[in-house]
């Protein structure tokens, strides 16, 4: 008898299940293993749904660093351009401002023009802005200053609706990815800034200018994103121009708002003064500096994970909860024992500030049923949000200057971390911002 597997006669050449009749045994093993590698092998589609991600987290990476940038070396700003600490504390308050005054029109413009063009046009006026300051004068690095609010404002409040749209099933994740891109962003910015500086032997100019490549790499990417909304059908387009009417009379988009404005000026009050109360408890400015960036380092950890821990475990109202606990016992902290307990307040700082900010963005998803939804109720959270949060520094500033100290301006954030949780706590509930409104 033949041994051969492959002869017609051999009866090796039938011990292959599901041989199609006549195919030799071996050639039909090699078959079946390409079949099945090339089953594995990722669909169009989910290759575009990765390379969207990818995008989004190249977008989400360039919303704090040309911002951030700047807090590490203002003191060489300010001695340079002769700015009063008045005139160089508009480089971190306008910005906000910005994010706060222009986040109502993001969403007209995602209507008129497509999320995606205008994702990209967001970009590329962050990379203008960054390029403005380049020149040689005060006034162009306060309109390139504004120029990136202005970019910035845009993208915060569109991406929200990106991610509801294209990431329904995944709104978790994507969120956390988001939030966490953000929070990498701030980091590299506060703890790269002044190496690069010394590293390219560039002035300040220069190294701010140098974050904006970080743009121009998110718009390469994005490129495709642009294109791909050339092909959308003309109900598609027509669905996306239809206006949200009667966000701002719902009790729920109103809770997510008080959230998103509530835990913003707790962050960026706190980021402000940290430094200083530290400093204040004796602790050196380069030690106090470097705790502030551990913050947003810790940070990165919790803002991917709590959208995954709100979403998997169906617990978003308890994690509200538990932000505000970190942050308390962190600002208690401070009260107490600044200095002997700096390193273990700072934990629960970052823990629980940054946790809540992606538990914000994570809000504004989970309330909002579709994509035009979510970019509205994200325009109304970040308008009033953001515009609260450029108030908060110069309020605590005025009651530390009236108290004479630091204690009553952080019981005064300890005391916000109340209707904080409480908005936390409603926005947690399982109703959307298109249900009837209460009567």
């Amino acid at each position: 008898m033949s041994t051969n597997p492959d002869a017609p006669g051999s009866s090796l050449a039938t011990d292959v299940p599901g041989r199609p009749s006549g195919r030799p045994a071996g050639r039909w093993r090699i078959h079946k293993d390409r079949l099945e590698r090339t089953s594995q092998l990722p669909s169009p589609a989910a290759k575009a749904v990765l390379f969207l991600a990818v995008g989004l987290a190249l977008l989400a990476l360039n919303l704090r660093p040309s911002i951030v940038a700047v807090s590490p070396i203002l003191d060489t700003i300010r001695q340079d351009t002769g700015m009063s600490f008045a005139l160089a504390g508009l480089l971190t308050t306008l910005p906000l401002l910005c994010f706060g005054l222009l986040a109502p029109v993001a969403p007209r413009l995602g209507r008129r023009f497509g999320i995606e063009p205008v994702a990209y046009a967001a970009m590329a006026t962050i990379v203008v802005g960054t390029a403005l300051r380049l020149v040689p004068s005060t006034a162009s690095l306060l309109a390139g200053t504004v120029v990136i609010g202005a970019g910035i404002a845009v993208a915060n409040v569109l991406l929200p609706g990106i991610i509801k749209r294209d990431f329904g099933s995944r709104v978790g994740l994507m969120t956390g990815l988001y939030s966490m891109s953000m929070s990498i962003g701030a980091a590299l910015a506060a703890g790269l800034t002044v190496p690069i500086a010394r590293a390219t032997h560039t002035g300040w100019r220069t190294t701010l200018a140098l974050w904006g490549l970080l743009a121009v790499v998110a718009l390469i990417v994005w490129a495709p994103q642009v294109r791909r909304h050339t092909r959308q059908t003309a109900g598609e387009v027509n669905l996306a121009a239809h206006p949200v009417r009667g966000l701002w009379r719902h009790p729920v988009a109103w809770l997510v708002t008080a959230f998103m404005g509530l835990q913003s000026l707790g962050y960026y009050a706190t980021t402000a003064y940290l430094p200083s109360i530290l400093v204040t408890a004796g602790l050196s400015s380069g030690v106090a500096g470097w705790l502030l960036s551990l913050a947003n380092l810790l940070g990165i950890a919790a803002a991917f994970a709590a959208p995954l821990l709100a979403v998997r475990g169906g617990r978003a109202g308890l994690l509200a909860v538990l932000v505000a606990v970190l942050t308390a016992g962190g600002l208690i902290g401070l009260i107490f024992a600044p200095a002997a307990g700096a390193y273990l307040w700072i934990v629960l700082l970052g823990f629980g500030q940054s946790a809540a900010f992606a538990l914000a963005l994570l809000f504004i998803v989970l309330r909002s049923p579709d994509g035009r939804h979510a970019a509205q109720l994200s325009s109304m959270a970040q308008s009033f949000g953001y515009l609260l949060a450029a108030a908060g520094p110069l309020a605590l500033g005025a009651v530390h200057q009236l108290s004479n100290g630091w204690t009553v301006p952080i019981m005064v954030l300890l005391a916000l971390l109340v209707p904080q949780t409480a908005a936390g706590l409603g926005a947690a509930g399982n109703r959307d911002v298109a249900e009837s409104r209460a009567a």
